[in-house]
């Protein structure tokens, strides 16, 4: 049975070789993933189409993996060979990389991506996106040219580094359904997507973006240390390919519970 892991959404790379009382961030990333199998030698995907698979962000990727002792890594391009596909299938960890949202997205619908990540999120792998990365595990992408789905993983819209005004997400919260919120992420901090249906800030306070019954547009912050969760409407946000995993998986998926719920030895 596989564990739904927590969803990491970064606003940039600052988070990557942040510390914490001198104890790195990933540090809690290669814990969620080693939790259910200690020991294991963790095995890490770059997926870098939203930045046209820059080397150098690649690089500095590696280069943060390895401060928390992940040396099996590698770049799954925009063009994917059967290798690469292979590598999807097995990687533990799985980080969607900044660039332009909407080109990224239009690769992975193009090389089959669109589908293959939420099939690992669903079989246990832990996600992580950077900026765009972070946006596309959200509901909405925006641009120039409008509105358009994305991984619908993540039951929010998620912008980063918009700040202070967030005109982008003012502007896309309104327009993306009923009952639907956006939250802000500030550059240098994150927000963790919990399986529980909770958003975490890391770092920084988040913003969150409300509309009102009025039809007002709310702002307002989100703390490191606090949580908000879903409500029920928000969490049937699933995209048609999610909801056919679900249907399809049944019981083979399983929820961790929160810490409170935790048993006690």
């Amino acid at each position: 049975m596989s564990t739904i892991k927590p969803i990491f959404l970064l606003a940039d790379s600052q988070l990557l070789f942040w510390r914490e009382e001198d104890v790195p961030f990933l540090e809690r990333i290669r814990k969620a993933i080693e939790d259910e199998e200690p020991g294991k030698e963790i095995r890490a995907a770059y997926v870098g189409a939203s930045n046209g698979d820059a080397p150098e962000f690649y690089d500095l990727f590696k280069a943060a993996m390895s401060e928390v002792g992940i040396r099996q890594t590698r770049m799954i391009p925009a063009e994917l060979s059967d290798d690469d596909k292979e590598a999807m299938d097995q990687a533990e960890l799985i980080l969607l990389a900044g660039g332009e949202t909407r080109r990224g997205w239009e690769a992975f619908q193009a090389n089959g991506l669109q589908q293959k990540i939420v099939e690992r999120y669903y079989a246990g792998a832990l996600l992580m996106g950077v900026s765009a990365g972070a946006v596309q595990l959200g509901l909405k992408g925006a641009d120039d040219q409008g509105m358009f789905d994305t991984f619908r993983l993540v039951p929010f819209v998620v912008d980063a580094h918009d700040e202070p005004n967030w005109t982008q997400l003012t502007r896309v919260v309104p327009k993306a359904g009923e009952h639907v919120r956006g939250f802000g992420i500030p550059s240098g901090g994150g927000a963790i997507y919990h399986p529980d249906y909770s958003m975490e800030p890391v770092r920084h306070p988040v913003v969150e973006v409300s509309v009102s019954e009025e039809g007002q547009v709310r702002q307002a912050l989100l703390f490191p240390g606090e949580r908000t969760e879903a409500e029920e409407e928000e969490r049937r946000t699933f995209s048609p390919e999610v909801q056919a995993l679900l249907d399809e998986a049944g019981a083979a998926v399983s929820i961790p519970p929160d810490d409170d719920e935790k048993p006690v030895n």
